[in-house]
C-alpha cells in the first residue's frame, strides 16, 4: 500500500533509562464513560492520548457531555448523570476500539433513544454476538451486521431487567457491558465467569460510588444507582509496558525502569510467565491509585528458558501474547501455549499472524486451534505484515532488536490506537527503529 507507514527495525544499543509509559487504555475508556454518567465534575489525569480512547471521548461529546482538555493526558468531564445522555445526530464511530464498542453497547441499550455504533475495517470484523445475545436476555434490542459483526443498531426505549448470567467466554468487555446495562435494569444483575478477568469496571464503579459486590469471576449490582464524580489517576498501561519488559529481557546489557505501571492482578499474567522463564523484573515504589495497584518495574537482561504457559494465566495476559511470542523466540527450549483461542478474534488472528511473522524470520512455529509451540532460534531478516494490528507491529519492532538483519514491519499506523509515540520512546531507550514510507524498496 503506497504511502503507508512502515518501520524498519535493526539491532540497536543496550536499552537503558527510565520510561514513562502512556496511560492504561482500558482504564482511560472506563474513566471517560463513568465520569460522563456521574453527577458532578471529574478530572482524569494520565488519560491515554490514543486514537481508541479519543474516539470514546468524542462519542460522549456527541451524546451531550462537555469534556475539556486543559493539557495533554488530562480531561475534565462534566457529568450529565445516569439519565442525562442526549440522542446523537448520527452513527457513533468507535474507531478500532473493541472495548469502546462493547461497553457502549451495554450502556446505549438502556437509553431512551436509538443509536448506531460503527468502527474501522478491523473492528467491523470482530464478533459482537457475545455481547448482544446476553444483552437481549435483559430486554435489549440490538441488530448486528453480517455474521454478528458491527455495525450495531441499538433500539432505545427498551425496559431492561437484571439477569444472573454466566459468560460462555471469559471477557472483561462483555462483563462490563452487562454491568453497565445493569445500572439501568430492574432488580439485580449478576455476572459469573468461567475464568476471572480484569476487574477495572468493578473497581472503578466502586470508586464512583456504586454499591457493587465483586470477587474473582463474580460481580453483582442492583439497578437504579447513581454515580458521583471522582478524580481518576490512570496508571501506565501494562500491555504497553510489556514490549519493553520483553525487549530489555532479551537485549544484552539492558536495564530499564518503567514508571508507575498498573499491576491489576487480572492483567499481569505475562509478568508471572516472564519470571517463570527466568526474567529479572523487580517491583519498586508500590502504591495504590484509585484502587488500582501500581509500581515501578525495573527489568534487566537475563537468559530466558522456554516453558509450558499455565492455562490458568492465559486470560490474564490475552493482550500480551504478541510480546510473549518474541520472548519465546529468544528463549532456550520450546514454549507451549494452550487455551488461547481468543487470540484468533482480536484485532487480527494473533496466533496465525505471529506464527507467520516468526516463520518469516526463520523460526519453526507449530500452530494448534487454541495455541502454538514456538521453537526458538536465531532471528533473521524479513518483511512482516502487521495486518493493521498495533500489538503485532510493536512485537516485531522488539524482535528486530535481536535479529541478524533488518526487519521491515508494514502498515504500523494503528500503533497510535494504543501507544502513540512508541517509536520515539523506543528510539530514546536504544532501539534501532526507523520510519519508512510503505510500498518503497529499501
Amino acid at each position: 500500500m503506497s504511502g503507508a507507514k512502515d518501520w524498519v527495525a535493526r539491532t540497536g544499543a543496550p536499552l537503558r533509562g527510565t520510561l514513562a509509559i502512556p496511560g492504561d487504555k482500558s482504564i482511560s475508556h472506563r474513566a471517560v464513560m463513568f465520569a460522563a454518567l456521574a453527577d458532578g465534575v471529574s478530572t482524569i489525569d494520565g488519560f491515554l492520548e490514543g486514537e481508541d480512547t479519543r474516539a470514546t471521548a468524542a462519542i460522549f461529546a456527541r451524546l451531550g457531555v462537555r469534556i475539556e482538555t486543559p493539557s495533554p493526558s488530562r480531561r475534565i468531564v462534566h457529568g450529565v448523570g445516569i439519565d442525562g445522555l442526549q440522542a446523537p445526530d448520527g452513527p457513533l464511530d468507535c474507531g478500532n476500539a473493541g472495548t469502546g464498542m462493547r461497553l457502549l453497547a451495554g450502556l446505549l441499550a438502556a437509553q431512551r433513544f436509538d443509536s448506531v455504533l460503527v468502527g474501522d475495517a478491523s473492528l467491523s470484523k470482530r464478533p459482537m454476538r457475545r455481547v448482544t445475545v446476553p444483552l437481549a436476555k435483559m430486554g435489549a434490542r440490538i441488530d448486528t451486521g453480517d455474521g454478528g459483526a458491527p455495525p450495531l443498531r441499538i433500539h432505545g426505549g427498551q425496559p431492561l431487567a437484571g439477569i444472573d448470567h454466566t459468560l460462555e467466554v471469559a471477557s472483561a468487555q462483555v462483563k462490563s457491558a452487562l454491568l453497565l446495562a445493569g445500572l439501568y435494569a430492574a432488580g439485580e444483575t449478576v455476572v459469573r465467569e468461567p475464568h476471572p478477568t480484569r476487574d477495572y469496571t468493578e473497581r472503578m464503579l466502586s470508586a464512583f460510588g456504586v454499591d457493587i459486590d465483586f470477587s474473582p469471576g463474580f460481580a453483582r449490582l442492583r439497578g437504579g444507582q447513581r454515580l458521583r464524580a471522582t478524580d481518576v489517576a490512570v496508571p501506565a498501561d501494562f500491555s504497553s509496558a510489556a514490549f519493553f519488559l520483553v525487549a530489555a529481557s532479551i537485549v544484552p546489557g539492558s536495564e530499564l525502569r518503567l514508571r508507575q505501571v498498573g499491576l491489576n492482578p487480572r492483567r499481569t499474567g505475562l509478568l508471572q510467565v516472564l519470571r517463570m522463564m527466568g526474567a529479572d523484573i523487580r517491583e519498586e515504589n508500590a502504591a495504590l491509585h484509585g484502587g488500582e495497584p501500581v509500581a515501578d518495574l525495573v527489568v534487566r537482561h537475563a537468559p530466558l528458558r522456554g516453558i509450558e504457559v499455565p492455562e490458568a494465566l492465559v486470560p490474564d495476559m490475552i493482550d500480551e501474547f504478541p510480546a510473549l511470542f518474541i520472548a519465546a523466540a529468544c528463549a532456550e527450549g520450546a514454549t507451549v501455549v494452550r487455551g488461547a483461542a481468543e487470540l484468533r478474534v482480536k484485532e487480527s488472528d494473533r496466533l496465525a499472524v505471529m506464527a507467520a511473522g516468526l516463520r518469516t524470520l526463520g523460526l519453526r512455529v507449530d500452530e494448534t486451534a487454541d495455541g502454538a509451540t514456538v521453537h526458538p532460534g536465531p532471528l533473521g531478516s524479513g518483511t512482516i505484515e502487521s495486518h493493521d494490528d498495533h500489538r503485532i507491529a510493536m512485537a516485531f519492532a522488539v524482535a528486530g532488536q535481536v535479529a541478524s538483519g533488518a526487519v521491515r514491519i508494514r502498515d504500523v499506523a494503528t500503533v497510535a490506537t494504543s501507544f502513540p509515540g512508541f517509536d520515539t520512546l523506543a528510539r530514546g531507550a536504544g532501539f534501532g527503529l526507523q520510519d519508512q514510507t510503505g510500498g518503497q524498496g529499501r
